[in-house]
C-alpha cells in the first residue's frame, strides 16, 4: 500500500489506475492499427486520413473481450476440474453457508460454489456479473483454514464480483490476448516486407514519417511485455480493493489477514489452476517469488502484491474498528 495512505484513501487510487490502464490498453490498441493505416494501407496522409486499421484494431479487441465474458467462466471453472460443493460434506456444507452470508452481507445473490480437488490452499472467482457468477476454492483451502478465515477469503472473492473486478480482468486479458495477435500479424507483415512499398510512398511525410515508422516497430516489438506490465497491474490493484472491501463485509480484517498467513506458509503450487487463470486467485496459484519482493521489479512484473504488505493494511483496518476486534 502507498506510504501515507490509509485503506479508504488507497481504494479510491486503486480504482483511478485501474480506469487509466483500460484506457493504456485502448490506447495501444488503437496506436497499433493506426500503424496499419500509416504504412500499410496508405489511408492516412496530409490531407486524407481514414482510420480503418485503427477502428478494426479497437473492434477486434472489445469482440474478443465481448467472447471471453460469454465463455470464459466455464472454461476456467472446467480447466480447473472443479466440481459443484456438496452439501452432504461437511466441509462444504460450511462453506456453502459461509457463502450465504457473505452474499447476504454484500446484498448480492449467492453465487455458484465450486470446490476444486486440490490439497493447496486457494481460491478465486469468476463470471460477468454478479447474477451470474462462481466462486471456487480448494479442498486444501477447506483443510487448512477455520471458520472465521473462510469467512474471511469468500468475503475477498466476493468482493471481486461486487466490485466487477472478475469482469475487468476477463477482459483485461482478452484485451491483453488481441495486443499480442495484432502485434504477432504486424511483425510478421514487416517479415515479409508487406511495409516497404508503403514506406517508399509515404517519403514526402518526411522525417515526421520516419520516426513515426520507427516508434511503432519498437511498440509491436515490446507488445509483449508493455501488455503485461499493464494487465499485472490492473491485477495487483484490484486485490488491495478486495482486501479491504473484504474485511468491510465480514467487519473482520484480522480473520483474512490470519488466511494470507496460512496460504502463504503453504509451499506447493496450485497444480489445477492454470497460468492463464492465475490473476484470479486469491494468492499466486504458481508460487513465484516475484510475487514476495517488493521493489521496481516486482512492482512491474508480479501479479499479486506481496502477501505481508497485505497483511499490515488489513492489521491497519483492524485498529481503526477498535481495540476490542484485535483480539479476533
Amino acid at each position: 500500500m502507498a506510504a501515507g495512505k490509509n485503506i479508504y484513501e488507497q481504494q479510491a487510487h486503486n480504482k483511478r489506475s485501474t480506469l487509466l490502464v483500460m484506457l493504456a490498453f485502448t490506447l495501444f490498441l488503437a496506436f497499433i492499427g493506426f500503424g496499419f493505416d500509416a504504412f500499410y494501407l496508405g489511408t492516412v496522409s496530409e490531407d486524407f486520413f481514414l482510420p480503418i486499421g485503427t477502428l478494426l484494431a479497437v473492434s477486434f479487441g472489445f469482440g474478443s473481450s465481448f467472447w471471453s465474458l460469454q465463455s470464459g467462466a466455464k472454461a476456467v471453472l472446467t480447466s480447473s476440474s472443479a466440481v459443484p460443493a456438496d452439501p452432504n460434506i461437511p466441509s462444504h456444507k460450511q462453506l456453502l453457508n459461509v457463502t450465504e452470508e457473505m452474499a447476504i452481507a454484500s446484498g448480492l445473490p449467492r453465487p455458484s460454489v465450486y470446490v476444486i480437488p486440490d490439497d493447496d490452499p486457494n481460491a478465486f472467482a469468476t463470471g460477468k456479473n454478479p447474477e451470474s457468477s462462481s466462486i471456487a476454492v480448494t479442498q486444501g483451502l477447506l483443510n487448512t483454514l477455520n471458520r472465521e478465515e473462510l469467512q474471511g477469503v469468500v468475503a475477498h472473492e466476493m468482493s471481486h464480483i461486487r466490485n466487477y473486478d472478475v469482469r475487468l480482468m476477463t477482459v483485461v486479458a482478452a484485451l491483453f490476448g488481441a495486443v499480442l495477435l495484432l502485434a504477432e500479424w504486424a511483425r510478421r507483415s514487416m517479415w515479409y516486407g508487406g511495409g516497404s512499398r508503403r514506406k517508399r510512398s509515404s517519403g514526402g511525410a518526411g522525417s515526421l514519417g520516419a520516426i513515426l515508422m520507427v516508434i511503432w516497430i519498437i511498440g509491436i516489438i515490446l507488445a509483449p511485455l508493455i501488455g503485461q506490465l499493464m494487465a499485472m497491474a490492473v491485477s495487483r490493484k484490484r486485490e488491495y480493493l478486495a482486501d479491504a472491501s473484504g474485511a468491510e463485509l465480514t467487519r473482520n480484517p484480522l480473520g483474512l489477514a490470519s488466511a494470507l498467513r496460512k496460504l502463504d506458509r503453504a509451499e506447493a503450487p496450485t497444480a489445477s489452476i492454470k497460468r492463464g487463470s492465475a490473476h484470479l486467485c486469491i494468492v499466486d496459484p504458481l508460487g513465484r517469488n516475484i510475487n514476495s519482493k517488493e521493489g521496481l521489479t516486482a512492482e512491474l512484473l508480479g501479479t499479486h502484491p506481496p502477501i505481508e504488505k497485505r497483511i499490515l493494511a488489513l492489521n491497519a483496518m483492524a485498529y481503526q474498528y477498535g481495540p476490542a476486534m484485535t483480539s479476533a
